[in-house]
């Protein structure tokens, strides 16, 4: 086999392969004769099929797989013998396997196309000086959620006499109140699909309706029918619809107010504990948990904008693509559904290429870099752990959970898919264990701010 190095660029190679036509000869012939030893066909002994009818049924198969075969052996050998670790599968070019089907007396020549991953320096992990941001529960905050919960748990009840009276000329609907209405919306006199319902329950100042309509229902009494008139919002989810001038018939059919539910071990009860502080204790663990995980991704962003700022590596131009492919389909997306970024609005297609294509280097850079940490340093996804995340996500299908071991176990693929995570969480632990923490206590408010650029405590090292 010959091998020409033809590119050696940056992390590019290339290399000219020539199989001589007497090695794929030699392969062919062996391949045939350990075949025709195992071929029982129909007017011969076992093994003692002739050649000339092993070549006639065989040949255009076996000359093909042989040429499978060399080219995977070569590709295989340019990349061991060079101590290579390729970023991707290397790409093979110029394969004519149809001409290797035709006359095996013909050089199989190809080129193979290897982009290799870079080398990375480690940086000084314990240069980098981060402040851990924490959040307590409080009893305010409980005090809160309960609240809340009682509202979401309320009952309707009608209006006293007393309570209408004390109100004064005004008895009708007001700010709080709920109304149960029927209605019938109508575009230029017309009825609209969609348009009519019966027995809804309208909020005065609640959110849910067309804007302008519950607006139009303060005073409102039992018994009465107004015609009112609104304007469907531009960008209102039924296209038909959007932008348009409308009526509603109205026809008012009982005016409650909402009373929140006591919060007592009846309330607790309602979320299937026993006790009202077990209620309180639930949430408060429920709370604490959120907030530590808010904490914990700050502080990895910090991490990672740290990392980030330390190395500085060429990464491999096909992960590079595919990275940047995928934000570009979605932002893509958001652009063609209006849903950009305030920051991208107004710049062309150009200039986001540009700036999204450092995100995708960054990406990609940071992946490299977490997982040269990993290697070098022994950090491994073991099976109990990789179960364990298995088992996580299963749960996550009430009922199915059997089933959906069973899926990780038919699809090892989508098992794999686990172990990146957790990969990246037990190097980001091995490095925070490294660096230089301070833990400082603030407001849950505090907590949910963008994080400021991070700050090292000594120069940033650049790898090679």
């Amino acid at each position: 086999m010959q091998v020409t190095e033809t590119l050696s660029d940056g992390l590019k190679r290339a290399y000219a392969v020539i199989v001589p036509a007497s090695d794929i000869e030699s392969r062919r012939m062996a391949r045939l004769t350990s075949l025709g030893k195992q071929l029982r066909l129909p007017g011969f002994r076992p093994g003692k099929v002739p050649m000339p009818v092993v070549k006639q049924r065989y040949g255009v198969a076996v000359s093909a797989e042989i040429a499978d075969d060399s080219v995977n052996e070569a590709t295989r050998k340019i990349v061991e013998d060079n101590g290579f670790r390729p970023a991707m599968q290397p790409t093979v070019e110029g394969v004519d396997v149809e001409a290797a089907k035709a006359s095996p007396a013909v050089d199989l020549a190809f080129t193979v196309a290897i982009e290799l991953l870079p080398d990375v320096a480690m940086p000084d992990f314990a240069s980098i000086s981060l402040t851990r941001l924490t959040a307590v529960v409080g009893d305010g905050a409980i005090d809160e959620a309960l609240a809340n919960m009682a509202s979401r748990a309320r009952a309707l009840v009608e209006l006293t006499e007393e309570e209408l009276t004390a109100r004064g000329d005004n008895q009708g609907a007001i700010a709080g109140d709920v109304l149960t209405v029927d209605f019938l919306g109508k575009i230029d006199d017309v009825p609209f699909d969609g348009g009519a319902a019966n027995d809804i329950d309208v909020e005065i100042g609640g959110s849910g309706f067309i804007p302008g309509f519950a607006e139009a229902l303060v005073g409102a009494k039992a018994g009465e029918a107004p015609t009112i008139s609104v304007t469907f919002p531009e960008d209102y989810g039924s296209p038909n619809l959007a932008g348009k001038a409308a009526t509603f018939d109205v026809t008012v059919k009982q005016l409650r107010k909402p009373v929140p539910a006591a919060i007592d071990d009846a309330l607790a009860q309602k979320m299937g504990l026993e006790t009202l502080e077990e209620l309180r204790t639930a949430m408060t663990e429920r709370m604490q948990a959120e907030y530590d995980r808010m904490s914990r991704q700050r502080l990895k962003r910090l991490l990672l904008d740290a990392l980030s700022d330390m190395v500085s590596f060429e990464t491999p131009e096909t992960m590079t693509n595919q990275e940047f492919d995928q934000i570009w389909q979605r932002l893509s997306g958001d652009k063609e559904a209006g849903k950009l970024d305030a920051e991208d609005q107004g710049k062309d297609d150009e200039t986001l290429r540009a700036e999204y294509r450092k995100i995708a280097e960054r990406r990609v850079r940071l992946g490299l870099l977490l997982a040269e940490i990993g290697r070098t340093n022994g950090i491994v996804v073991s099976p109990d752990e990789l179960t364990r995340a298995m088992r996580v996500e299963a749960g996550r299908y009430p009922g199915q959970e059997q089933q959906m071991m069973e899926f990780f176990r038919k699809y090892p693929q989508m098992t794999e898919s686990l172990r990146g995570p957790i990969f990246e969480e037990k190097v980001v632990d091995f490095v925070l264990e490294l660096a230089t923490l301070t833990d400082e206590v603030v407001t849950p408010e505090e907590l949910a701010k963008e994080p400021e650029a991070p700050k090292l405590s000594a120069p940033a090292t650049e790898a090679e």
